[in-house]
């Protein structure tokens, strides 16, 4: 058994015009040469990038252009399989860290995961942050992981084990959200304060009200920042998408290339279905959507797929395999995808039902709950 759980803020690689390196990453971690990798994919102000290094005798760099703090994940790989670190074993070596324009040194004797920083104000005041508030989700499921591994074959056996195991990672947690409010409200200037208060927005649920005198408050330029926009078209989003509410119109491409609006459905009853390639719930509940799909198509209805990928290719992979045949569509920029900021999705599945006139008549409708729905609307 394993303790999942959600990257909460995606990160979204692609290539971008070059521009002159303003940051420096030097490392040494033992003594690994080739095959081993180091990965990093790096996000900032919505600009996302992928980047890897082989390692030499231990060592690597990488240098790259950052328009504001840097929100990125860093991976070793002694076979130079990233996505073995990240998802298969639930132990791997893997940080999720914060760099600004610096030249930044690591060094460590055997992991990335222990390795020193030296050379970034931003990294320290992360450290600071984590110092108050506490460990982040990614450590304490990385530690309980970790736990899990070394636990006896009678304790793997152990339902009461698992469950204080289970305990202590909840409890952990609630400290954390409880910490983050009080730092947010605390430090205004910080933009820690800023990362704090979308942290408890999108992993929290914390409701809109309550976090938006909090954003109030924050520094304007934490305002007025990219990260700062995007969560305040979240938090005014609940207004947005209210039930009888003109639903936002958006356009984004499809799996082709072809840009695809939710205005082209007017006419249609149509479900805006937000979901991603790495979503399990999400791809659970494609066999009852291919159902209803199946049961009124002829009748008005259809669906539209708004996939918060990053990665075209899994995301193509996953419309194959599980057999979708509406319409599809993503930006392909993770998290950052416009359509989600503007809906207010903090997780996924979500979903809104559309009229033909394009007002917002249901959301968050899964399962028996959408079945009842369409039956109810179709049979008018």
């Amino acid at each position: 058994m394993k303790l999942n759980f959600l990257i909460l803020a995606a990160l979204t690689p692609f290539v971008a015009v070059a521009q002159d390196p303003n940051f420096t990453i030097t490392g040494k971690i033992g003594n690994l040469n080739k095959p081993a990798k180091i990965y990093l994919d790096y996000s900032s102000d919505g600009e996302g990038k992928t980047d890897s290094a082989e390692l030499v005798n231990g060592t690597f760099k990488f240098t790259g252009h950052i328009n504001g703090i840097a929100s990125s994940r860093m991976t070793l790989s002694r076979e130079g399989i990233r996505d073995k670190e990240i998802y298969a074993t639930g132990t791997g070596d893997v940080i999720y860290v914060s760099f600004g324009k610096e030249n930044i040194h690591i060094s460590s004797a055997d992991s990335l995961y222990n390795a020193r920083w030296t050379g970034s104000k931003v990294y320290d005041e992360l450290q600071a942050f984590d110092r108050e508030v506490g460990p982040t989700v990614m450590k304490v499921h990385h530690n309980a992981n970790v736990t899990l591994s070394r636990a006896t074959p009678e304790q793997q056996k152990d339902t009461l084990y698992f469950k204080e195991l289970d305990k202590k990672v909840r409890a952990y947690r609630k400290s954390r959200g409880e910490k983050m409010t009080e730092f947010a409200r605390k430090n205004p200037d910080s933009y820690f304060a800023l990362q704090a208060l979308s942290e408890l927005v999108s992993g929290y649920s914390m409701k809109p009200e309550a976090a938006m005198p909090i954003f109030e408050k924050l520094n304007e330029s934490l305002r007025l920042s990219y990260t700062g926009q995007g969560l305040y078209k979240i938090l005014n989003a609940h207004t947005v998408t209210a039930t009888g509410a003109a639903a936002p119109d958006f356009t984004q491409n499809d799996v082709n290339g072809k840009p695809v609006s939710l205005s082209d459905y007017k006419g249609k009853y149509v479900l805006v279905e937000f979901w991603a390639s790495w979503c399990s719930p999400c791809r659970a509940e494609s066999p009852n959507l291919l159902k209803q799909y199946a049961a009124y198509k002829d009748k008005g209805f259809e669906i539209l797929g708004v996939s918060v990928d990053s990665d075209k290719g899994k995301w193509m992979e996953a419309i194959k395999k599980d057999g979708l045949t509406w319409p599809q569509i993503s930006d392909l920029k993770g998290w950052e995808n416009e359509a989600r900021k503007v809906y207010g999705i903090s997780g996924v599945p979500a979903n809104f039902l559309v009229s033909p006139e394009g007002k917002i008549i249901g959301s968050h409708l899964v399962g028996e709950a959408l079945n009842k729905k369409l039956a109810e609307i179709m049979a008018d």
